[in-house]
């Protein structure tokens, strides 16, 4: 397998960029497993595909380690965005993108893309949105038996689906209880886990376990589903620094849109 690509890093969180326009490479479930091997292939937590020009509206496609395709990631929208001004693709401030879990606004901060604001959209407790098994209703502070042991539970989404979990956050704990929690029947659709600690009304800390990735350093759509979940709870103002092992991250949470 020959193929041009790109590899970026947000916060720990590496992503490869296959630009179809510059690389024939087929996509196939087999060959994302491969590339995303960090023993056998390339190595990331996961690949960005694009950009796919329809009208004007610019597609990115994110796929997982496992060869699904994700709705959304914060931290690849801004890797795709970085992406997009070193290619010359994009030379204004702002800018949308599509992807499977909706349109991502996005904010370049200075010239070259080094900071970038993006709006994650709406959030929703929702179980019918999430998806959640069982009646419809808010999933907030719920109980989930995981091998005997009751979690605090509340589950979000922001165009891909959440379940953050009130416990002491450490890889250990992650990498247990995650894959169970992401793949409990509780969830037809598999779901992202966030084991959150709140530290102070303006500081959490979180470690992460990615649906169909595992575990991961950072994840900017986990932030601002442990923010906004930390926010509906009651435990947290709305301007919000998110401690992961990647790094901090600011998530701005509120009654509307959450941004990163």
């Amino acid at each position: 397998m020959n193929f041009h690509f790109y590899k970026y890093h947000a916060l720990g969180n590496d992503y490869i960029v296959i630009d179809p326009h510059k690389a024939g490479v087929d996509l196939t479930a087999a060959n994302i497993r491969l590339i995303c091997h960090r023993h056998f292939g390339i190595g990331s937590d996961g690949i960005l595909a694009g950009p796919f020009f329809e009208g004007s509206a610019i597609r990115l496609q994110i796929l997982n380690p496992d060869g699904s395709e994700a709705e959304k990631s914060g931290n690849g929208v801004r890797i795709f965005s970085r992406y997009l001004v070193d290619a010359g693709y994009i030379t204004t401030r702002e800018f949308s993108l599509e992807t499977r879990g909706g349109r991502v606004h996005v904010e370049l901060l200075d010239d070259r893309g080094g900071q970038i604001r993006i709006d994650m959209g709406t959030v929703t407790f929702q179980s019918e949105s999430i998806p959640v098994t069982g009646p419809a209703r808010a999933v907030v502070n719920e109980e989930l038996v995981i091998e005997g042991r009751p979690l605090a539970v509340t589950c979000v989404s922001i165009g891909n689906p959440h379940c953050v979990v009130l416990a002491e956050p450490s890889p250990a704990t992650a990498a247990k209880l995650g894959p169970l929690i992401e793949t409990h029947s509780l969830f037809p659709n598999r779901i992202n886990v966030q084991f959150l600690q709140v530290l102070d009304r303006n500081n959490i800390r979180i470690e992460i376990w990615e649906r169909g990735a595992g575990y991961t350093l950072a994840s900017g759509s986990s932030s601002c589903a442990a923010a906004s979940a930390a926010y509906k709870l009651g435990l947290v103002d709305n301007e919000i620094n998110v401690h992961m092992p990647g790094e901090l991250l600011k998530s701005i949470s509120g009654p509307a849109d959450t941004f990163l």
